[in-house]
């Protein structure tokens, strides 16, 4: 049982770990603010996609409410592109923290992947022209991809 408390001290204190942690936690705060701005755009433009989520009207003239709105689902496609590219991400990550990588190399992929992912909120939700957005998408798959290849190669010896 020591033997294994030592072991979580060894990954707390492990740099590489500890980036990860920091800027996993970064992109998580970043994606649950999502869920807030949605919330502000739905109350601010009265489109709800529930009745019992309209506060006010009740009843018959809570069904005008039910509707939705070109700025609400800008706000939901950036929320569900975050879930598809932060998720992986952050197993990703892990792994490729647990792989041994030069903490340098490291902080360059995390703090790539998380200037990406506010980017493209920023571009999505201005909304900037693109490839703005496009480009700043591309850039953090290629960096989750980058993570990918590194742990492939050192757990297969590829």
């Amino acid at each position: 049982r020591i033997a294994e408390m030592a072991k979580v001290t060894q990954l707390i204190d492990n740099e590489v770990f500890r980036a990860y942690v920091t800027y996993a936690t970064i992109i998580l705060l970043k994606m649950m603010l999502m869920s807030c701005i949605t919330a502000y755009y739905r109350i601010r433009r009265k489109a709800f996609a529930n009745p019992e989520d309209v506060p006010f009207g009740k009843s018959e003239n809570a069904k005008k409410f039910l509707r939705t709105d070109t700025d609400v689902e800008r706000v939901r496609r950036s929320h569900l592109n975050d879930l598809e590219n932060i998720v992986p991400f952050l197993g990703i990550g892990l792994l490729y923290a647990l792989s041994g990588p030069e903490l340098s190399t490291a902080l360059l992929h995390f703090r790539i992947f998380a200037g990406a992912r506010i980017l493209h909120t920023i571009a999505y939700l201005t909304p900037l022209p693109q490839p703005g957005r496009g480009l700043s998408w591309a850039v953090g798959y290629v960096v989750t991809f980058s993570m990918a290849y590194k742990v492939l190669k050192t757990a297969l010896y590829l």
